[in-house]
């Protein structure tokens, strides 16, 4: 009979999103504002988990890391993005995410706390649309079987 295996998790870094620009800039260069961050669209159906890592701005800085963590979703009415945990790994938080309505996309305000005591603080956009189920709009151009054509995006190629 065989000993069970240990299984480990580790977060997806398919949702990882590292903060940067907390390098050097030359003298004279033009600092360029950053591109607001973005997770991955989502499914409402999906249960994720989404990984904020702050180890750039905390480069130089060994040992400190995570030490509190708030976070804020928004908008935040029944049925929309639910925060289901969150958790600290050294310089990564691992927020799981569920819920959320098509078309919606979900401004996720992530406040941290380190051990040295910085506070580092931003906001995630989360777009959720219905990728399991996507519904055929009656103006849709078909194929010979019924089947929509579609975009380079997958969306439905309409007559309006």
């Amino acid at each position: 009979m065989g000993t069970p295996a240990n299984i480990t998790w580790l977060p997806s870094t398919a949702r990882l999103i590292v903060l940067d620009g907390f390098g050097v800039i030359p003298r004279g260069t033009l600092q360029v504002a950053p591109q607001p961050l973005a997770w991955p669209v989502k499914d409402p159906s999906d249960l994720l988990d989404y990984v904020f890592d702050v180890s750039e701005a905390l480069a130089g800085n060994e040992g400190d890391s995570i030490a509190t963590l708030d976070v804020q979703i928004s908008p935040s009415n029944p049925g929309d993005l639910v925060l289901h945990s969150s958790s600290a790994e050294g310089t990564q938080a691992i927020l799981w995410l569920s819920q959320g309505f098509p078309g919606t996309t979900y401004a996720v305000t992530i406040i941290i706390g380190t051990q040295s005591g910085r506070t580092i603080g931003r906001t995630v956009a989360l777009p959720v649309l219905a990728l399991a189920t996507q519904t055929v709009p009656a103006a849709a151009i078909t194929d010979q079987t019924g089947a929509p054509i579609t975009d380079q995006n997958d969306n439905p190629l309409t007559t309006s």
